[in-house]
């Protein structure tokens, strides 16, 4: 039965009546474009348009094909997580079809993949030798991929609903722009797992050559780097 709870959010908790609902809903209704999240990922987010401001995102993602993937982003991994925002990723192939001012808003992953910020959380039962081998495959081809992101929910600052437009987002790029050890590490503290550790265990990945119209949030002030 879903859980009685409340996460900050203008309103009352949620009732005995919603809640039988949603339990009633879940054995009768389709849920398949949700059923077909396959990956749950956690990486640090930046607002294009103020790369100071970080926030925490849990990335659950599915397949839309080979080529293209799209992802719910809440701001924990908890049930009452709130619903942050949208990410799609696509293959260096796909990301060749776009025109330049597109590429602009989109991301590069290699240093969230190199850097050990970008997780893979695992289930606990699983021995970490094994789901790290599993980790280490998606990071492969992750570390190629480009990412748009929107966050509609400015949790960061406090905001009781999602308040004013879509804020387009980024990944980081450089150590420098970001406190791995404080931010990064907070989070490793809470999945039981070590950036340091996953930045040693994927030396073996290489780093693409990243297209130069992507990351632009970082270049576009020449105090960015």
């Amino acid at each position: 039965m879903t859980e009685n709870i409340s996460n900050g959010a203008p309103g009352d908790p949620l009732s005995a009546k919603n809640s039988a609902l949603n339990t009633g809903a879940a054995l009768v209704q389709n849920f398949s474009p949700v059923k077909q999240i396959c990956a749950h990922l956690n990486a640090f987010h930046a607002y294009a348009s103020d790369p100071t401001r970080c926030v925490e995102a849990n990335h659950y993602c599915s397949h839309v094909n080979d080529d293209v993937r799209q992802c719910l982003l809440y701001d924990s991994a908890e049930a009452n997580a709130r619903l942050l925002g949208v990410e799609y990723m696509v293959s260096p192939k796909v990301f060749a079809t776009l025109d330049d001012e597109e590429k602009k808003l989109w991301h590069s992953h290699a240093f969230e993949v190199k850097s050990g910020m970008l997780i893979m959380p695992g289930p606990n039962a699983v021995p970490d030798l094994v789901w790290e081998k599993a980790e280490n495959t998606e990071m492969e081809q992750v570390v190629g991929w480009y990412g748009k992101i929107y966050h509609f929910w400015q949790v960061d600052r406090g905001d009781p609903l999602p308040l004013g437009p879509p804020q387009l987002m980024t990944s980081y790029i450089a150590e420098d722009q970001i406190d791995m050890e404080k931010v990064v590490g907070a989070r490793d503290r809470k999945f039981n797992v070590d950036y340091k550790h996953k930045a040693d265990i994927r030396k073996h990945i290489a780093v693409p050559e990243i297209d130069s119209n992507a990351d632009m949030a970082w270049k576009e002030d020449g105090s960015r780097k």
